[in-house]
């Protein structure tokens, strides 16, 4: 009878030419089955045709570019891929796919993109024949090799944990980036009490003078280039904040860049407090003060704190040097909005870049910091940025002992971002319609 009313709107039964397919046909099986929702997704947006639907996995309606997020449409329009496919198991021969008699119990059709997480070990995905705890699972080009009979997948570890997970899936894990605000919110409040103790041990400029430094012993101060340094940071976090508000991951984005900004200024307190160095410029009225009890300190960190340490809100202050936080700020924040901007987006690229390098020259022009203040920073915030992509891109973490004894928090974070985040925008809200639409 099925086959019957498929030849009557001109569609072949699914026995005989699913292969042959054409979009309208797709969208015709799609409205049958109960998925019309979806033909403007699948077949207009995304042509799928008969051997794109004999070839789809579950793992592509939950990836980008589908990412579909309703469990029940998921579950069912996989099901119904599953009788599709039994019912055109020549036709998948005939395009290099798996039947699914060739899979062992447990494993669907469609589960090429499927990854096996042992705790660490590594994950075993398209494209690549990866070990997880001495037992192969190979994927070749989206086809699956047999197992033999009563081979494991995966061996468990000690604590017996072995987690199946979809190649692609990015969980936004609200809560963890909830964590990672939290931890800037205290290290930033660090910084700022270790900022009030820095400043009372400011070396006397009578004693200690201006170190020699080739810059600023050429360069002529430029009173406003600091303001203009500020200013540049200010673009840059407007920038951020625009591109956060956009991105479909957003909750990745906001976690990693609290991780890495926090790491970092923890690493600027420790230089700071450790090595004290004379003021870069004669112009610094940098005596040393003293806030009395602890209260006064405390105070006079909660105005460093909600200024954001900036002159542009009034605060001043002394002896925070070795290395540039301005310069940690203005970089990382261009790293992100490269990193996560297409890469056809070269003016807003453009932007970002100039505006990193021109702050870093307005602080060296203000003769606020000296110029191995801003090359540390600006070295140790990049190679840390690609140290943390390279590592959360790849998932060598879980086969690294270092990573996970040195960043403990990074595995923590990125144990459940599968691979790199893919660049895509929509608009977060209901209204306005036409920016829905627009961003997507």
């Amino acid at each position: 009878m099925i086959s019957e009313i498929l030849f009557a709107v001109g569609m072949p039964p699914p026995e005989e030419g699913v292969s042959s397919w054409t979009f309208k046909q797709v969208a015709q099986w799609l409205q049958e089955e109960g998925f019309g929702e979806y033909v403007q997704l699948l077949c207009t947006q995304h042509r799928l045709d008969g051997p794109s639907l004999l070839a789809l996995t579950e793992a592509d309606l939950r990836g980008p570019p589908l990412g579909l997020t309703v469990l029940g449409d998921i579950k069912r329009l996989t099901l119904a891929l599953h009788r599709l496919q039994r019912q055109s198991q020549a036709q998948l021969e005939e395009l290099g796919l798996r039947p699914s008699e060739s899979l062992p119990s447990g494993l669907s059709p469609g589960a090429a993109g499927v990854e096996w997480s042992c705790d660490g070990a590594d994950r075993a995905h398209n494209g690549h024949d990866r070990l997880c705890k001495g037992t192969e699972l190979r994927l070749r080009n989206g086809n699956r090799s047999e197992y033999s009979s009563g081979t494991a997948l995966c061996y468990t570890h000690s604590n017996g944990r072995c987690r199946q997970h979809l190649a692609g899936r990015l969980d936004p894990e609200v809560w963890k980036t909830v964590i990672s605000s939290i931890y800037v919110f205290f290290v930033f409040g660090f910084t700022s009490f270790v900022m009030v103790i820095v400043h009372e041990r400011v070396p006397d400029m009578r004693t200690y003078p201006p170190l020699p430094d080739i810059f600023l012993d050429s360069v002529p101060r430029i009173p406003w280039a600091f303001a203009m340094a500020e200013a540049c940071g200010v673009i840059l976090c407007y920038m951020f904040l625009l591109i956060l508000l956009l991105h479909k991951h957003r909750s990745i984005l906001l976690r990693r860049l609290c991780s890495l900004m926090g790491t970092v200024f923890l690493l600027r307190c420790c230089t700071m407090f450790v090595t004290s160095l004379s003021v870069p410029g004669q112009h610094l009225k940098c005596t040393s003060k003293t806030y009395g009890d602890t209260w006064g300190k405390i105070q006079r960190a909660l105005a460093i704190w909600s200024g954001f340490g900036m002159t542009l809100t009034g605060v001043q202050t002394c002896g925070d040097y070795m290395f540039s936080g301005h310069t940690v700020v203005i970089t990382l924040l261009n790293f992100f909005v490269t990193e996560y901007t297409p890469r056809t987006w070269n003016l807003i690229h453009t932007i970002s870049w100039v505006l990193n390098l021109f702050g870093i020259f307005f602080i060296l022009a203000a003769h606020e910091h000296y110029s191995i203040d801003v090359f540390i920073a600006f070295y140790i915030t990049t190679r840390l940025f690609l140290y943390y992509h390279t590592l959360a891109n790849t998932r060598a973490y879980q086969q690294s002992r270092r990573a996970r004894i040195w960043f403990p928090m990074f595995s923590f974070f990125e144990c459940n971002v599968n691979g790199p985040v893919p660049n895509q925008y929509h608009w977060p809200f209901k209204k306005p319609a036409f920016m829905k639409a627009l961003v997507g």
